[in-house]
């Protein structure tokens, strides 16, 4: 609202204080001047608008519409009540309004520049390219400036992206705003880098690279200085695209001998090379090679400019660039894939590797550089290559624990790298047990001497050591993996929360503790770790899967809801930020950052975690309120959920999770592949498929939920009841189809590395036998949906099946309650045990049993008339036999196994939460750990009990607000 300072209006003063308490949030006293002010002025239109933003932000949106639409009926003019609305509408989520706003200002004052630029923002909120491109140059008309020209040039451009027919975008709308571009420069008026930018990029969605070159090396291209090397940069891409591989090569080395260590040209340097040499491509006899220069078209030219390069760089007193380096282990990596004999000529990959180490071996960036090369080494000669890396790392006197360690930060990183390249040679996991404990004993004394070297360091800043920490971490899982000892596991989480307690702002070691206390069942602890890595913007898609994976599988009901708020608070925002960022970028000119924004708009909406949250949220409210607070019917229609609409892009979903997000030095046979990847995406979809359908169903099981004396007429309720069973077997018959792939995924037992993807809840819910006993369920209404268009007195066949049904269902959910019978938490010979696929199970019989009793309930609905009739009909014909129905009885049966199995799993719940208090964990002997290392381990195992006791807490609270509905269900 602080563009009202500049409108010198006379009722300026009147509003300033309603705007002050709105920005000051205080809403209610906005709301009090605003009326007083309307009882002296009745005709302040602006007073009424920010009146309706008070009520707005005080949850009366009703009421504030209203109040606004009041306003824009009368189509105001004046600059306080536009941007009112303005800011209204868009707190509402309604740009479209602010089009009809400014349309119809635009109408009163025709020449006002301001009103029609906020128009043409106005449909770029809303992406209406063809009226943005009107609006544009009829701003242009008004005020012939460049910018709004331009404007409009892009919103063609827009409507090309944008366009379902790549057809008409290439014949018609990059045409169009070529031509436009094309006047503008044969007038010479090209004034800003940014059109020259709009013109290059029209030129290349057209396919036109030559003459797009044209316009880079000319006069024009001469605008292009906001980015280092923009030109040369744009050049060699249109030189790759054009396949004029001696202008690439000649233009690579060239810029290359300005910068030898500007990477992004060394592999086009190559690349070109390599193309030349597949054309057998010779120089011509006389002149130039090309037009950017000489051309290096055999291997030995290549060499020896790289050597020439190193050769500068050693001859330097100042610090060595590792770009050329770098390059002479690309090159070699290159010549090794195609198999060419001059690789030789490169020297021995061991010696340069050592070599390269000596130079840089104390920056943290070495490990990463030569991690990518090590295949170029024989595994004969892993052994060798530490110890020469070893040699090289300045330590001092042994200590007290016989190990000897370094003397400053620089000595502390060479040592670090090679105890990092030694893990990612696969020297670490070939040891025995014996080794990785000694292992793991010299990394945690080499972390606790470096942190001498971080003693001033800020809360902020990481210790010198910390990866050490991060490794003895790694070393422990690796163990626990391997023997099954939880003992390992429990020392990881010690070691991380040591590092933690100097290390507070170390991401990697909370990212670390996360998915330890995740795999071990305890989620309470992980709701503050996630927040204190104050995850940023897109990251809640990215990383965001960590959190919502394992937050209801845990029990953890509340953190559920909290950690998909979280994410979907971001996907919501999306929208209307994309919408901002793309004004800004047309008001400053970025045209080429208008298509990103778009992109990302689109990368976020399609997004698998999108897709998964808005599901699991709506089934997570479902379970813990439908029947409870409102009924299953209310729910749904709160939610506005349709069994008929399918709302997740199934055909454009994208994968945005940040599988690498861990740091890892394992080697490449451990290592997360393309095929893990896919299979794990794979997995997820199906996941998805599975709980979309559910959440379905469910709806579509609400929508049964009408007697028939609700319904208008007979013929009508036939209808409806048939188009509503249509659509629940249509469902039914794509879960049991998707059920069947799941059951083939399950089958193949994928093995994920410990730091990729977590693995969905798809094989542990099959194995549990939820899947199947909800889709039974499903299945059961169907059959009652019949019994209702046949009437209790003929059915007696189909009674009988719904009886079998409800013992079936009855089996398989004490079925699944056994399978999470046995002890969560136990300590065995002073050894801390967990069995957290317990928890998972349970919550799998929780959710079961949620989906049984709306189905009975809906059972209850369509009995209770039917059993009416029945009787009526029995007392006219004077009949005496008073036998109940057979599906009556069955379905009392029913509930009264309902209530049975409730009361075996709150009692299990009970016994759970006395077995796990009465554990003393204080007792527990560490002996042999230091006194600090013991302490970080129980306060770990402390938090895994009290995060199993909240669990509990939260399924038994569940469990027994469930079975008091239950008690109601009567015909």
């Amino acid at each position: 609202m602080a563009a009202r300072g500049h409108v010198q209006d006379p009722n300026d003063r009147r509003l300033r204080p309603i705007y002050d308490y709105l920005d000051n949030g205080n809403n209610k006293m906005a709301i009090q001047q605003a009326d007083k002010l309307l009882k002296k002025h009745k005709d302040l239109h602006c007073a009424k608008v920010l009146k309706a933003i008070g009520l707005q932000r005080t949850g009366k949106q009703d009421e504030a519409f209203t109040l606004a639409q009041e306003v824009a009926t009368l189509e105001p003019t004046d600059d306080n009540s536009l941007q009112a609305l303005t800011i209204l509408y868009r707190e509402m989520h309604r740009p479209e309004l602010v089009t009809k706003l400014y349309e119809a200002a635009v109408k009163k004052v025709p020449l006002s520049e301001e009103y029609h630029s906020h128009l043409f923002m106005a449909y770029a909120r809303v992406g209406e390219y063809k009226k943005m491109q009107q609006a544009g140059m009829a701003l242009y008309k008004i005020v012939p400036k460049n910018p709004y020209y331009f404007w409009s040039v892009m919103s063609l451009v827009m409507q090309a992206i944008s366009a379902q027919d790549e057809k008409l975008s290439q014949t018609m709308f990059l045409p169009l705003a070529e031509r436009m571009v094309e006047k503008m420069v044969k007038e010479e008026k090209i004034e800003a880098e940014a059109e020259v930018q709009l013109y290059f990029m029209i030129l290349e969605r057209l396919g036109k690279c030559v003459e797009a070159l044209e316009v880079i090396r000319g006069p024009l291209g001469e605008k292009l200085t906001s980015e280092l090397q923009s030109r040369e940069s744009k050049c060699m891409m249109l030189y790759q695209r054009l396949q004029r591989w001696p202008e690439c090569n000649a233009l690579a080395h060239k810029l290359l001998l300005k910068n030898p260590d500007d990477w992004q040209f060394y592999p086009s340097y190559f690349d070109s090379l390599f193309h030349l040499m597949d054309q057998s491509w010779s120089p011509p006899e006389d002149g130039e090679h090309c037009s950017e220069g000489s051309v290096h078209h055999t291997v030995a030219e290549v060499v020896r400019f790289v050597e020439e390069r190193i050769k500068g760089e050693e001859g330097k007193e100042s610090r060595s660039l590792r770009g050329p380096f770098l390059a002479r282990l690309e090159l070699m990596h290159r010549l090794r894939e195609r198999g060419c004999s001059e690789e030789s000529m490169l020297g021995e990959p061991l010696e340069l590797m050592v070599q390269f180490f000596g130079k840089f071996g104390d920056k943290p960036c070495c490990i990463t550089d030569l991690k990518i090369y090590l295949h170029l080494l024989s595994p004969d000669q892993h052994v060798q290559f530490i110890n020469r890396l070893s040699e090289a790392v300045p330590l001092g006197e042994q200590g007290d624990e016989g190990f000897a360690f370094p003397d400053d930060t620089k000595a502390l990183q060479r040592h670090l790298c090679v105890c990092q390249l030694s893990r990612a040679l696969g020297l670490h996991h070939a040891l025995d047990v014996e080794g990785k404990l000694r292992l793991i004993t010299e990394l945690k004394a080499h972390y606790r001497h470096g942190l001498k070297f971080g003693k001033t360091a800020l809360k902020t800043e990481l210790q010198f050591s910390d990866m050490y920490c991060l490794m003895a971490a790694h070393v422990y899982t690796d163990l626990w993996k391997e023997t099954g000892d939880e003992n390992m596991v429990w020392q990881a989480l010690g070691v991380l929360q040591e590092g933690l307690s100097h290390s507070p702002s170390n991401a990697q070691f909370k990212l670390l503790l996360l998915l330890l206390y995740c795999h071990l069942g305890a989620f309470e602890p992980v709701v503050d770790l996630y927040s204190s890595l104050d995850a940023k913007h897109v990251q809640h898609d990215t990383i965001g899967f960590l959190l919502t994976r394992y937050a209801e599988s845990l029990g953890q009901f509340s953190a559920a809801s909290q950690s998909c708020n979280f994410s979907l608070r971001f996907f919501h925002s999306n929208q209307k930020d994309t919408s901002e960022y793309i004004i800004q970028a047309y008001k400053y000119g970025a045209f080429e950052k208008i298509p990103e924004f778009i992109a990302l708009r689109n990368r976020l909406n399609q997004s698998l975690h999108f897709a998964q949250v808005r599901t699991e949220r709506m089934l997570l409210d479902l379970f813990l309120e439908a029947d409870i607070v409102l009924s299953l019917e209310e729910s749904v229609k709160a939610m506005s959920l349709s069994a008929e609409e399918d709302d997740i892009p199934w055909d454009n979903m994208r994968d945005n999770r940040d599988l690498t997000v861990f740091t890892s030095w394992d080697p490449k046979e451990r290592e997360l592949t393309e095929e893990h990847r896919r299979q794990s995406l794979e997995e997820e979809s199906v996941w998805l498929r599975i709980r979309s359908l559910t959440l379905r169903l469910l709806a579509s099981l609400a929508s049964l939920g009408h007697s028939p004396s609700q319904q208008n007429s007979e013929n009508s309720n036939e209808n409806g009841v048939a188009d509503k069973t249509s659509i629940i077997n249509s469902l039914l018959t794509q879960l049991n189809q998707t059920l069947q792939t799941g059951a083939q995924l399950a089958e193949k037992h994928v093995q994920y590395p410990f730091l990729g993807p977590p693995s969905t809840r798809l094989a542990s819910a099959l194995s549990s036998g939820s899947c199947q006993c909800q889709a039974a369920a499903f299945q059961l209404s169907v059959h009652l949906q019949e019994l209702e268009t046949v009437g209790l007195d003929e059915s007696s066949e189909l009674q009988t099946q719904i009886c079998n049904t409800f013992k079936s269902l009855v089996v398989q959910l004490q079925e699944i309650l056994n399978k999470c019978k046995g002890d969560l938490l136990e300590m065995n010979e002073s050894k801390l045990k967990t069995q957290p696929s317990l928890l998972e199970n349970l919550i799998f019989f929780v959710e079961t049993m949620c989906i049984a009793m709306w189905m009975a309930s809906n059972c209850a609905k369509i009995l209770r008339p039917l059993k009416t009739s029945l009787q009526k009909k029995k007392k006219k014909k004077k009949d005496a036999n008073t036998a109940l129905p057979a599906v009556v009885c069955g379905f009392q049966e029913l509930t009264g196994s309902l209530q049975d199995l409730l009361a075996q799993s709150v009692e299990h719940i009970k016994g759970q939460e006395t077995s796990i208090t009465a554990l003393k964990l204080a007792s527990l002997s560490l002996e042999g750990f230091p006194q600090d290392e013991a302490s970080f381990m129980k306060a770990a195992m402390d938090k895994v009990q009290s995060s199993y006791l909240r669990s509990l807490q939260e399924v038994g609270d569940l469990l027994k607000k469930r079975a008091e509905t239950i008690k109601n269900l009567k015909i």
